[in-house]
């Protein structure tokens, strides 16, 4: 089957057709959202950051490289994530939703980037 390239896109943004499986990656709901506001297919926790990561970054770019670094080790550890997330994308496009504010240091970038690089092998 034909993989799709994995979208990424703010919970705040409004669902469209094109987002296929819309996939929510954030440990926690987002606060003040329904489900009818997220509109999320699946709510896949443990691809999210621990919360001891998650506390340690507090979505604070200096430390954006650490961040990547040690949330890619926490993925590594967990292949079945990465598998589930590759299964669904050769099925039907994939949009991962997240509720930071600050679309290019979330935690969905480095799920989607490690997530392609599963897929080529690398």
């Amino acid at each position: 089957m034909k993989r799709r390239p994995v979208k990424v896109k703010p919970v705040s943004e409004q669902p469209s057709i094109a987002d296929g499986m819309r996939v929510l990656v954030d440990r926690v709901w987002p606060r003040g959202m329904t489900k009818h506001d997220v509109s999320a297919d699946l709510w896949l926790r443990d691809a999210a950051p621990s919360g001891g990561l998650r506390r340690w970054y507090g979505h604070d770019a200096r430390r954006w490289r650490r961040f990547s670094r040690k949330y890619r080790t926490e993925l590594a550890r967990q292949p079945e994530v990465l598998e589930l997330l590759d299964d669904l994308c050769r099925r039907a496009p994939v949009t991962l939703i997240f509720a930071a504010r600050d679309e290019s240091h979330s935690h969905a970038v480095v799920l989607r980037d490690m997530l392609e690089e599963y897929r080529c092998g690398i």
